[in-house]
């Protein structure tokens, strides 16, 4: 059975977003860190989450969103691995948002509608070949009466539990 990697954020933007473009691919990849806060027993509890878009969401959020902003996310959780400049291993959990929407309220005067990024689902492997139909089913034989047949003996007054 396949397992289900799926997060929905709404928080702030702690910085403004920063885009880059692939090196071998070119793609539009946008980074930031949005912030949670939940209250928990009176206390305010801020969580920090590395949010990473690709694309035309990447391309988005980069002119739309600042520092502060108030932003849903809905994506995937993927920890990697990478050296520092020490040669060191790190790893980072980062949300691969496929799914972005602004949210509160304008901005300026430019931002005047709510903008939403969908994304196209991923391609999917390619279908499976068909398994080659089983012969239908043979009927079975009906018989006239529905209690012919050997069942075992027949109950008799000590059997009946009551």
């Amino acid at each position: 059975m396949a397992g289900l990697n799926k997060i929905i954020l709404i928080g702030n933007l702690g910085k403004d977003p920063e885009l880059k473009h692939g090196q071998n691919s070119g793609k539009a990849v946008c980074r930031f860190p949005l912030a949670t806060t939940e209250r928990i027993g009176g206390e305010d509890r801020t969580e920090w989450h590395n949010i990473v878009l690709f694309d035309r969401t990447a391309e988005v959020a980069n002119e739309y969103l600042a520092k502060g902003r108030q932003v849903y996310i809905e994506g995937r959780l993927q920890t990697r691995k990478y050296q520092d400049q020490t040669g060191q291993d790190k790893y980072i959990t980062e949300v691969i948002g496929n799914t972005m929407k602004m949210l509160g309220g304008r901005q300026s005067s430019e931002d005047s509608t709510p903008v939403t990024v969908l994304l196209p689902p991923r391609p999917q492997a390619p279908p499976r070949p068909a398994v080659p139909a089983s012969p239908p089913p043979q009927p079975v034989p009906l018989n006239d009466d529905p209690f012919s047949g050997d069942f075992g003996p027949s109950p008799t007054e000590d059997d009946i539990p009551f």
